[in-house]
């Protein structure tokens, strides 16, 4: 696989006013709706880690569930945008990689969503690496991924149809989706990561995989479903450090 450069494409103040708008409905539901019983199954302890916090959709879930926690993010714009809809959160700006700030060993949870969809493999390897060491023994990193099948399909809240060279793409080539659920319609650049990559990142990162999980529709949520009650968008992943 060949190196492929990182691009922080969230870090532009149009979309983190867009981004900011985003609630848990549609495709994302489901990203978000079973997570309370998965972090209860695997998680003790208190103390959380919100890895690419966004605006803080995230680090504030968390905190409805009785987390401390604390949301970091490499976007000046996004974490400007948290502070501002959230001033009594804890909000920090940290360089891209750079864990240096947090103190080794002392949480529970990383919990990550969506954060690994625009990174490239290698850089992929040192950040779950140094997400791992501030893990306390007992700690566990949750993160959620797009699917491989998210950038083929139509979604209640993402579009694919007008890039068809999504359905050629090998694990680390660049895929695009429209997010139909805010009015910021420009396109957004992902890495393709099959769960096979993922499981090899992992463990050159030094974790064990503890469980994965794609999480369909019922049928049943008031939402207007187009492929996820039979085809699942997310892969919830459970990770601890390997030894």
């Amino acid at each position: 696989m060949g190196i492929t450069e990182f691009v922080n494409c969230y870090d532009d103040s149009e979309r983190a006013e867009a981004y900011a708008t985003l609630q848990f409905a549609g495709t994302y539901y489901l990203a978000y709706r079973d997570l309370p019983a998965i972090i209860a199954e695997h998680v003790q302890g208190r103390e959380a880690i919100d890895f690419g916090c966004g605006t803080g959709r995230s680090t504030r879930f968390l905190r409805t569930r009785g987390f401390h926690v604390m949301g970091i993010d490499i976007s000046e714009q996004m974490i400007n945008k948290a502070r501002q809809i959230d001033p009594k959160g804890d909000y920090r700006l940290i360089r891209d990689g750079d864990f240096s700030e947090l103190r080794s060993g002392a949480f529970d949870l990383v919990l990550s969503l969506f954060t690994f969809d625009n990174i490239a493999a290698e850089k992929k390897v040192s950040l779950f690496r140094g997400l791992g060491n501030l893990l306390k023994s007992g700690g566990r990193i949750v993160s959620v991924v797009s699917s491989p099948e998210i950038y083929v399909h139509e979604w209640a809240s993402f579009s694919t149809k007008d890039f068809p060279d999504n359905r050629s793409a090998n694990s680390g080539d660049v895929v695009r989706t429209i997010v139909t659920d805010h009015g910021d319609r420009r396109p957004v650049e992902d890495i393709l990561c099959t769960d096979e990559s993922y499981q090899e990142v992992y463990r050159s990162a030094g974790l064990q995989l503890l469980g994965s999980y794609m999480p369909l529709a019922d049928g049943d949520e008031p939402y207007q479903w187009v492929n996820e009650t039979r085809i699942a968008p997310w892969v919830v992943y459970v990770l601890k450090r390997a030894g």
